[in-house]
């Protein structure tokens, strides 16, 4: 089958969430104080202006019962389609996303994280290695963990993840 036929009936209405991970916007957010945001208002920008829906951003501190807790919550029938996580995919004590994660996903899409890195691999050369982006399905929903910058967000969503959602939502649906 080429292509062009998996990009044929595809869903049309596709909603997406946008999570950032950070314990410091969390606090600040948690104390009332101002904060900035590069990363989630990219996400929510690139999401917006391909034409989908989007819901956030929402900031969780990086805790795996906080994590795990909203995409359960996500996966479920009236959730969100594809939830975007940003921060907490690297290799830092705190970065604990991957493990939260992947213990929730039904069916585990290797080849995202592949890519990822190998474009990311052409933008920032071997500081690539250093990524555990990854991606699957929980219950209905689509969930991508990504890297908490704004250059490797666009990457994602512009390369991968805008492009494919539709087709791969349609398969997940049978």
């Amino acid at each position: 089958m080429h292509q062009k036929d998996h990009h044929r009936d595809l869903p049309k209405e596709i909603t997406f969430k946008v999570i950032v991970t950070s314990d410091t916007i969390s606090s600040r957010l948690e104390r009332g104080e101002p904060f900035e945001d590069e990363t989630g208002s990219e996400a929510i920008r690139l999401i917006t202006s391909s034409g989908f829906a989007v819901d956030g951003p929402i900031y969780l501190p990086n805790r795996l019962d906080a994590i795990r807790d909203r995409i359960k919550g996500e996966g479920g029938s009236g959730g969100a389609d594809v939830i975007v996580i940003s921060g907490g995919t690297g290799i830092s004590p705190r970065d604990i996303t991957v493990e939260a994660v992947s213990p929730l996903f039904d069916k585990e899409l290797p080849g995202f994280g592949e890519l990822f890195r190998r474009l990311s691999f052409e933008s920032i050369g071997t500081s690539a290695i250093a990524s555990r982006s990854t991606a699957g399905l929980v219950g209905r929903a689509l969930v991508f963990a990504l890297p908490g910058s704004p250059p490797a967000v666009r990457l994602a969503l512009e390369k991968i993840i805008l492009p494919e959602a539709p087709h791969l939502l349609k398969m997940a649906k049978g």
